[in-house]
């Protein structure tokens, strides 16, 4: 999102050595049909959302493929990204929405078979995309809103963590020596984190110019350590110092850490937490295991909504078959982000994708 955004857009207790359950204020989410709405309504009191599933819609030319990550630029257009098809190499990776859903452009072939990663920075008077890509593609962009190439880059091979050619020679092959980037974290001075959440576990501290300074991380158990850190996020709510916040998704985990890449503390009590977002005094969690987490600038969860993870985990090939899904539930929420007025875009690791707005109320 934007810098100024950046502190709200994809956007824990006292320090610990052990891993710490979030504290759990409204664990139960009331579903529920408005009256004058034919959609449904999820969570209680302030954390209250109508639901509008495949909110977007596409022209007749493109097909919503593997969705993967949401974002949202100061004009309030929401931009998506997929993994896209090897096989469709001249598919565009990226498509953009304006603020009522209707569809506007699209672009990014380069990242077919791999897209993942996006999100918007605003940089003095301008807006840019940050996009990485995963697969054959390991790669990370920065470009403008309308898709110009910006700059391109691969494996920060002098890092030191991987196989001698993983920048010159990209290919499918996975491994704590491969590139596999997920997301990024924006920074004060300019530059940037970018996580390589499926391939080494290092997070990679880029300057303003997209030079390679430093890593932390690294494969682990906890406490700075990871397996498999999908999600990252800088926290600028107010009362507390700038944290780095990273979903280790494998350990079912967030991670505080300092801006130097300390550990600071762990929270657990999530089902595969895949990204961070921020927006006033909340923070936002998408889980894999199909729902949502809001929590309060305590850490305290607020609210958990469209959970059906218990019936996610037992029904199987679910993520392929709509006729299996239900309405005002998730399948698998891999990004969310806030809008500027606290509605929420949630991207679901579906199949045929499916992009739903929770349409704020409280």
């Amino acid at each position: 999102m934007t810098a100024s955004r950046s502190t709200t857009r994809r956007r824990f207790l006292a320090t610990s050595s052990a891993a710490v359950a979030a504290t759990v204020v409204a664990p139960s989410i009331v579903t529920a049909n408005k009256a004058d709405s034919k959609n449904t309504i999820l969570g209680e009191g302030d954390y209250r959302y109508e639901v509008i599933h495949d909110w977007p819609q596409l022209p007749s030319k493109y097909t919503w493929q593997t969705t993967h990550n949401v974002a949202v630029d100061a004009a309030e257009n929401l931009y998506v990204i997929h993994e896209g098809r090897t096989n469709q190499k001249d598919h565009p990776s990226i498509f953009v929405f304006d603020k009522t859903g209707k569809f506007i452009r699209a672009f990014g072939k380069q990242y077919q078979g791999g897209g993942h990663g996006i999100e918007v920075r605003s940089e003095g008077n301008e807006e840019f995309l940050y996009v990485c890509a995963y697969q054959q593609v390991k790669a990370f962009s920065k470009l403008t809103l309308t898709g110009e190439v910006v700059w391109h880059k691969h494996a920060p091979v002098e890092s030191g963590v991987y196989a001698k050619d993983e920048a010159s020679n990209p290919q499918k092959i996975w491994g704590r020596n491969r590139f596999l980037p997920t997301n990024f974290a924006f920074l004060d001075d300019g530059g940037f984190l970018l996580v390589d959440g499926y391939g080494s576990y290092y997070i990679h501290r880029y300057d303003k110019d997209a030079k390679w300074l430093s890593c932390f991380g690294g494969p682990g158990k906890g406490e700075g350590k990871f397996n498999l850190p999908h999600g990252i996020w800088v926290d600028r709510r107010g009362g507390r110092e700038q944290r780095i916040i990273i979903c280790d998704r494998a350990h079912h985990t967030v991670q505080y850490l300092t801006m130097e890449g300390k550990h600071i503390k762990t929270q657990s009590g999530y089902g595969l937490p895949a990204n961070i977002d921020t927006w006033k005094n909340l923070m936002l969690v998408p889980e894999l295991h199909a729902r949502v987490t809001i929590l309060n600038e305590k850490d305290e969860v607020v609210a958990r909504l469209g959970d059906d993870a218990k019936r996610i985990k037992s029904v199987k090939g679910i993520r392929n078959d709509r006729k299996k899904w239900l309405d005002g539930r998730f399948v698998h929420p891999h990004d969310a982000c806030f809008g500027a007025n606290g509605d929420i875009f949630v991207a679901e690791w579906v199949a045929t994708g499916r992009i739903s707005k929770l349409k704020r109320l409280g």
